[in-house]
């Protein structure tokens, strides 16, 4: 089958378009290369295996004066192309200035801090116009010195001289710096006392990791906690400090081979990992690893990176070993990023304090991603990626601001046809968290110098988002159901045009109803303009709420009790108490804080629950990970009965054989697998129904259940063989972080 890849980049230097002409002549692609004015277009057409190939290579083997500084690529349906042409280049729009992201040091760069007779080896600020800070030192734009936070760095002889000269690599590099001139690192008790500086500081540094230390380094944007990722001790000491029980921490090996003996890697998740936006990609364990198992616990993947800045390539250098990077933080505040937030948030995490005096002028937290189905899928969109446009496949009449939803929150301005992604942002569910939200709005708002016409939030009375954005911009407010945006997001980033309409299945834990109830598991009937919606699970109780959330058990005993009514008592798959049991049912029988939903990751957790793998959660998601890490282990064919009627899908069926083969012992990782193929079958068996009545063959799918790779793999792979047209994530996370995306796109149809 031949698809589409679509190459979206910022790109500098001669020779670009000649040489992906070439490489595409070489791999008889079809296509066009086109430059427009936010950088490059490439649209190449052929087999899987090919436009992967075209893909690494384009890293590979490009022309060596030619820059990189963002890649956003995506597979797409195929448009038909008979040849490959340069076209010509467009401009059309009004001109506006893009701000890079932040680059990954560079090649030449790492040489230089590599070699003793360079000046500046060993340079913890070494950059070039290929690589450095860009996004997260810049205040105001043009993006000139004087308005960045190396205003404060007078440039010495040496440095303006390279400055200023034309052909040299730092002409015009506006961190351009040296020991001599620019920023330099202070190591710090955690109380502020100064240690040493310079590279004393380092050195002391590398020996406190290996002496089992935590150390809150400041990077490019924020502060990460490192400490040596094969000491169990360690990384179970840091867990406690910073209240992350069980979620997996990342990990950042000194380069890609000692990655290789650790995970299983393979050549897109490489190409991920060395790309110039260097992310946290979630890869899998290999066998036998000398990471310490508090890293991942229980689970059978981790996120791995490579250094990304020259500190952190100074550091593992020396210390030949991996480490645990994470966001140094309490889990669920944003990342800390000057000394004074350092020593005031991190006095209880970590024991020392590797600072410089280089202002992080906005936080931005690392990004992630996941390969699935081929293709790279964001988990987190944020360093590297964050503020690059998403091309929208029409314009916009107003400009707008979209608020982003509760959890995963990312805010988006959009313009023209580019949609502005802000970095990651988080939960709103703390005073910190709510502070970096509205600075993010105003900050992308100032530096885009855009002041929005219409302003949407999600439908949610109760999020944080929704109410700012009354309190703010009532007149010109609009909403939108929760999970339509999800399915509008996914539209958009795949190109859709503006008559299209789709099946979409927006599958996650929470999202507030058009009924006022939670809903989670829509099949909706969408366009751009407005959705019907089709299907739904059949709606349950979250025994208690907010906590069901917390404890699946909850959620396992409601479904236990709607299938096998007074019955569920006798059942002992959860892990209450008998007096526990009969308590919970009774409130259920008397639907005492018992709220309905209908929401599909809530059913993830209760069949984790009735599996024996997770009743009770330390981090979202954690219920439904476990579910997915069992059914990895299995490639059972199997699969559970379920009924599709009266607009309805009828999940009992499910839990009654899952209890059944409970009873009987099979295998927990055998009834994961079988609950994910069951899942996998269902949106197949919706879609046919609804393909039926409607003629659609586009098939949308988004919300953060399609962050399991199993389920979108094989939902994937059976769609497509019964002639269906999937389209999924890989420009924005099907996650909550996509929604402001959606948004935007839906505030431009509202107003027709």
């Amino acid at each position: 089958m031949r698809l589409k890849l679509e190459i979206t980049g910022l790109v500098q230097g001669v020779g670009f378009r000649p040489f992906i002409y070439a490489l595409a002549k070489e791999l008889d692609l079809t296509g066009y290369v086109r430059n427009n004015r936010t950088g490059v277009r490439v649209e190449v057409e052929g087999g899987k295996e090919v436009l992967d190939t075209f893909l690494l290579r384009i890293e590979q083997d490009k022309p060596e004066i030619s820059k990189i500084y963002s890649l956003q690529h995506s597979f797409l349906e195929e448009q038909g192309f008979e040849t490959f042409v340069i076209r010509e280049s467009i401009g059309q729009g009004a001109g506006r200035t893009l701000i890079l992201p932040d680059i990954a040091l560079c090649d030449k760069c790492a040489s230089d801090i590599s070699d003793p007779e360079n000046r500046r080896f060993q340079y913890p600020f070494t950059n070039c116009t290929d690589c450095g800070p860009r996004f997260t030192i810049i205040e105001k734009t043009p993006y000139d010195r004087q308005n960045t936070s190396m205003k404060e760095f007078a440039l010495c002889n040496d440095c303006q001289k390279e400055y200023d000269t034309p052909g040299n690599r730092r002409f015009h590099a506006q961190p351009n710096a040296c020991q001599e001139c620019g920023p330099h690192v202070s190591l710090h008790e955690i109380n502020g006392t100064l240690i040493c500086t310079g590279e004393e500081a380092i050195e002391k540094t590398v020996s406190q990791i290996q002496q089992g230390s935590v150390v809150a380094v400041k990077g490019m944007g924020g502060y990460h906690l490192l400490c040596d990722a094969t000491k169990e001790e360690t990384v179970a000491a840091l867990r406690a400090r910073k209240s992350r029980e069980e979620k997996p921490l990342a990990v950042m090996f000194p380069d890609l081979n000692s990655a290789r003996n650790e995970t299983s890697i393979n050549a897109l998740e490489e190409r991920a990992l060395i790309s110039v936006e260097k992310p946290i990609v979630i890869v899998q364990k290999s066998g036998s690893s000398i990471l310490a198992e508090a890293v991942s616990p229980g689970n059978n993947t981790v996120g791995v990176f490579l250094p990304y800045t020259p500190l952190h390539h100074i550091l593992l250098d020396k210390l030949k070993a991996p480490v645990v990077a994470t966001s140094a933080n309490i889990t669920d505040d944003p990342i800390a990023s000057d000394e004074q937030d350092a020593f005031t948030r991190l006095a209880a995490i970590a024991d020392f304090i590797l600072a410089h005096n280089r202002e992080i002028v906005r936080r931005c937290d690392d990004s992630v991603v996941r390969i699935a189905a081929g293709r790279q899928m964001p988990v987190r969109r944020s360093r590297g990626f964050a503020p690059v446009p998403i091309s929208l496949p029409f314009r916009l009449r107003k400009p707008v601001l979209a608020l982003g939803p509760y959890m995963s929150s990312t805010i988006t301005v959009a313009l023209d046809d580019k949609a502005f992604l802000s970095q990651h942002i988080g939960d709103l569910d703390s005073p910190l968290a709510l502070e970096f939200y509205e600075d993010t709005i105003n900050d992308l708002l100032g530096l885009l110098d855009v002041t929005p016409e219409v302003v949407i939030a999600d439908l949610h009375p109760g999020y944080y988002s929704t109410k700012f954005g009354e309190k703010k911009y009532g007149d010109v407010l609009l909403k939108v159901q929760h999970h339509f945006a999800h399915i509008l997001s996914c539209m958009a980033e795949n190109g859709l045009p503006e008559d299209a309409e789709v099946i979409g299945f927006a599958f996650d834990g929470t999202g507030y109803g058009l009924d006022k109830t939670i809903w989670g598991s829509e099949v909706l009937i969408a366009s751009y303009r407005g959705f019907k919606r089709a299907l739904h699970l059949r709606p349950y109780r979250l025994p208690g709420g907010e906590v069901a959330v917390k404890e699946p058990c909850r959620t396992a005993l409601s479904l236990l009790y709607d299938t096998f009514g007074d019955k569920a008592k006798n059942i002992d798959f959860t892990s209450f108490s008998e007096n526990e049991k009969l308590l919970l049912l009774e409130i259920m029988k008397k639907n005492i804080n018992c709220p309905l939903t209908t929401s599909m990751g809530r059913l993830f957790d209760a069949v984790s629950s009735l599996t024996g793998l997770n009743h009770k959660i330390s981090y979202h998601a954690q219920a439904a990970i476990a579910l997915e890490q069992a059914a990895a282990r299995s490639d059972d064919k199997g699969s559970y009965p379920f009924v599709i009627s009266n607009k309805m899908i009828y999940q009992l069926p499910i839990i009654d054989r899952i209890a059944n083969e409970r009873e009987n012992n099979v295998p927990p990782e055998v009834i994961a697998r079988r609950f994910h193929n069951t899942i996998s079958n269902m949106v197949v068996e919706a879609a046919e129904i609804i393909r039926e009545e409607t003629d659609i063959s586009y098939v949308a799918l988004s919300g953060g259940v399609f962050q399991n790779v199993i389920l979108l793999e094989d939902t994937f792979r059976k769609l497509t063989e019964r002639n269906f047209r999937p389209l999924i994530h890989q420009l924005v996370p099907p996650n909550d972080g996509g929604i402001s995306l959606g948004q935007a796109v839906f505030s431009h149809f509202a107003q027709v």
